[in-house]
Parts: structure tokens; sequence; C-alpha cells
């Protein structure tokens, strides 16, 4: 019986693994496809829009937007989402500061 229970819960776990690689393959894959965001994905009459959605839920919402609208005005591209995901758009990812810091929010 407790071989039964242990090869029971080793099957759920290898179940559940495989189940949460297939849906964060997914999410990446229509993030990615999406055809919304990467380098050259926005026009300069954008930019405005989409730093204001990127910076929405910050608390430092001026500096966020200057250097959003900068990166933006630079890179015609806006990484998705509030935080992060900034592999999307190379050129905003790999803008650094004097001090070597990112400059895009």
């Amino acid at each position: 019986m407790a071989k039964f229970v242990c090869v029971l819960v080793l099957a759920f776990l290898a179940i559940s693994m495989i189940a949460a690689q297939a849906m964060a393959k997914d999410a990446a894959q229509y993030q990615l496809d999406s055809g919304n965001y990467g380098p050259g994905s926005l026009k300069s009459y954008q930019c405005p829009s989409q730093c204001t959605r990127r910076c929405s839920q910050t608390q430092y919402r001026k500096p966020c937007m200057f250097f959003c609208q900068k990166c933006c005005a630079k890179c015609l591209c806006v990484p998705p989402g509030y935080y992060g995901n900034k592999a999307v758009c190379p050129c905003y990812n790999n803008w650094k500061t004097k001090r070597g810091g990112p400059k895009c929010p």
C-alpha cells in the first residue's frame, strides 16, 4: 500500500510539473508573438500612452514617465506589463546609466 501511495504522489508531481512548464511556454509565446512589442513596434506619438500604461502602478510616476518617454523615443518600443519583460525590447533593456544601472523603467 505504501509503494502505491508513493508512486501516486510521484506521478502527481510529474504531471503538475509538466503542466506548469506547458502553461509558462504558452504564456511566453503569446507575449512575444502578439506583435505589439519589440524594437520599432511603436510610432513616436504612441509613446505617451504606452508609458502611462507602463508607469501606472509605480509610486515614482514622474521619473518613470520621464525616462520611459525618453527610452521610447529612442527605441520606439515599451515592454509589456508594469515591470520587467525588458527582454522583448533589447534597446530598452540595454540602455544603461553612467553608473551601469538600467536607464529605462
